[in-house]
């Protein structure tokens, strides 16, 4: 479920403090946070943050393609780790023996029959 138009996007108030702060200074620091369900308002556009996955703070630059998302969604918490040898093996093996198995005439298509010609079906 959605929040109410009338409420507004939630930005947590310590978060718009800070982007306040650097906006009236010079200096270009990341804006460490945890909350990950704040919405990218347009104010944030051009400024950087490090964004809590739970374990690390991962950089991000806020573009002007990110607003109306959520600071959470460019932050994964998980890592893949790719899959096990085992598989790729597997999988190589299976789509190679389906290649060999094909036949050059079997792969070529069949003239369509017309239907008035067979004389199955009279008149």
């Amino acid at each position: 479920m959605s929040r109410g138009i009338w409420k507004g996007p939630f930005v947590h108030p310590s978060l718009l403090k800070k982007v306040d702060k650097l906006k009236s200074g010079d200096k270009k620091k990341p804006i460490k946070t945890w909350s990950r369900n704040s919405t990218i308002i347009p104010e944030f556009v051009g400024h950087s943050f490090l964004i809590h996955n739970g374990r690390t703070f991962i950089p991000i630059t806020i573009s002007e393609e990110m607003v109306g998302h959520k600071l959470g969604e460019f932050s994964p918490t998980r890592k893949f780790a790719g899959h096990t040898p085992a598989d790729k093996k597997a999988a190589a093996d299976t789509g190679s023996g389906d290649s060999k198995a094909k036949s050059p005439t079997a792969s070529s298509p069949k003239p369509a029959a017309s239907p008035s010609g067979d004389g199955t079906k009279g008149k």
